[in-house]
């Protein structure tokens, strides 16, 4: 595994409380949960590169199968 760059990150108090409670909620801690976040979010904006194959397609996109799509079914 590569070597993680280490930053000092300044929050609100109120907002980290948030973090925490949610990162309770996926058993991980805030530091994790924090670069999962961030990570999606660049996955989802296109700054990572191809999305891994596992990964579901943002509810908004075309292949997902919303978005105003047909979704009648065919006989």
């Amino acid at each position: 595994m590569a070597a993680k760059k280490n930053f000092a990150l300044r929050l609100d108090p109120k907002l980290y409380e948030a973090l925490e409670r949610w990162a309770a909620d996926d058993f991980r801690s805030v530091n994790s949960h924090i670069e999962y976040l961030l990570r999606e979010a660049a996955a989802r904006a296109g700054r990572l590169g191809p999305q891994r194959p596992s990964a579901a397609p943002p509810a908004d996109s075309p292949a997902s199968g919303s978005a105003g799509q047909d979704t009648k079914e065919t006989e």
